[in-house]
């Protein structure tokens, strides 16, 4: 047996599953080290992952429970059951006022996996997806993960880390496909009319595939969440990620779908059938008990974290050190630390020991969120609310 695990650690393993992190780490280095000190005992408070401090509803454990008891534990339809494609057929289509069918839809899961699927409708090994930086940690290895080339558009903070059309067209020759996200993760940003106008116009421009993930589109603060897919000449190129896990706080059920041209969603269920082989049945009859339910479940879900990013911006004025990326949705506060002299890192690090409060630096979401920390709304209110407290009084101690 040693002898056989010896060889197969000489086996040569893909390229494409060895350089899926790139040249980097995959970002997730200090919140591992959290979890390890939580796991030793170590009183270590959180703020650093997108889990809500709520599970998910009772009456949508109890709809899983019974639709299980009842018998629907064996395979599922790869595409999805059907009153779950159209119950997020029609959530698309009165978000969009475009016309949108079950045939519209393949349910995947989680948005992750849905992620995965529509680079692999947009790409071939070899091509390049453009996608935004800042971005959620696992944008660059979705694409290097089907063997494509991942290519960042940087945004910066003096734009208020809205996109912006010119950086998209300088990056387009060659590429086959951009990835957007509006809320954003990690910055909290809401992308405006004009940015996702001009976002459109370039796509168009450079004949890109456009992958928008809109996964905290029921999270907006300020402003209003405008999906690509309604814009002219955008539903033939538009693919939309969708999830339950934001939205219901059903992160764990691995529940997601996505939205596109008919032609492309019967080819990804070849996809999925040769992959994932869909989603559990009873799992996607409490996603659609829970769709049934209609917006106020889900402003029963978003509220917390709207309450969390008022008390947020009372605090932040009360100093002067630590500035607030100006964000109108999600789950998540950007804060640019750059007075204290340290790179996001340090501070987290810094306030990890000190503190012992968790944040994600700045720096896991790319090189635009240089000198910021990425910190979740996810605590309890007040608990919340003296964490937050703890971290703008380190921060002012550090810039002295």
């Amino acid at each position: 047996m040693n002898r056989f695990l010896a060889d197969l650690c000489g086996m040569k393993l893909s390229n494409t599953l060895t350089q899926i992190n790139g040249d980097g780490d995959d970002g997730w280095g200090l919140f591992n080290e959290a979890r390890r000190r939580m796991a030793a005992g170590a009183p270590i408070q959180e703020l650093t992952i997108g889990e809500h401090d709520i599970r998910t509803h009772q009456s949508i454990l109890d709809a899983m429970h019974i639709s299980a008891s009842n018998g629907h534990t064996g395979y599922a339809e790869i595409p999805g059951i059907q009153p779950l494609r159209e119950a997020v057929a029609r959530r698309m289509e009165d978000r969009t006022g475009v016309r949108t069918t079950p045939d519209n839809v393949l349910i995947t899961p989680g948005g992750q996996s849905a992620l995965f699927a529509a680079h692999r409708a947009a790409l071939d090994s070899g091509d390049t997806g453009l996608y935004l930086d800042p971005h959620y940690t696992t944008y660059p290895g979705t694409i290097r993960a089907i063997g494509a080339i991942a290519k960042p558009i940087f945004c910066h903070s003096i734009n208020e880390f809205q996109p912006q059309a010119t950086d998209i067209r300088a990056a387009s020759n060659g590429a086959r496909s951009l990835l957007i996200n509006s809320p954003n993760n990690p910055t909290g940003v809401v992308y405006t009319e004009d940015t996702i106008n001009g976002i459109a116009d370039a796509v168009r421009d450079a004949d890109l595939w456009l992958i928008s993930d809109e996964v905290y589109d029921t999270q907006i603060w300020e402003g209003s969440h405008i999906s690509p897919r309604a814009l002219p000449g955008m539903v033939d190129r538009t693919l939309v990620v969708g999830s339950m896990s934001k939205s219901h706080a059903m992160t764990g059920s691995r529940v997601g779908w996505i939205v596109g041209p008919e032609i492309v969603i019967e080819h990804l269920i070849n996809l999925s059938t040769n992959t994932t082989y869909g989603v559990p049945g009873y799992i996607q009859d409490a996603a659609l008990f829970a769709l049934d339910q209609g917006s106020a479940l889900e402003q029963e879900v978003a509220a917390p974290f709207e309450r969390r990013r008022r008390t947020a911006k009372t605090l932040i004025k009360r100093q002067n050190t630590v500035a607030l990326v100006p964000s109108g949705g999600a789950m998540y506060l950007m804060l640019d630390i750059r007075q204290t002299g340290l790179s996001g890192i340090a501070f987290a690090q810094s306030l990890l020991d000190v503190e012992e409060i968790a944040v994600m630096p700045g720096e896991s979401f790319g090189s635009s969120a240089a000198g910021h920390v990425r910190v979740a709304m996810t605590l309890e209110d007040k608990a919340f609310e003296q964490a937050l407290t703890r971290v703008l009084a380190h921060a002012g101690r550090l810039s002295g």
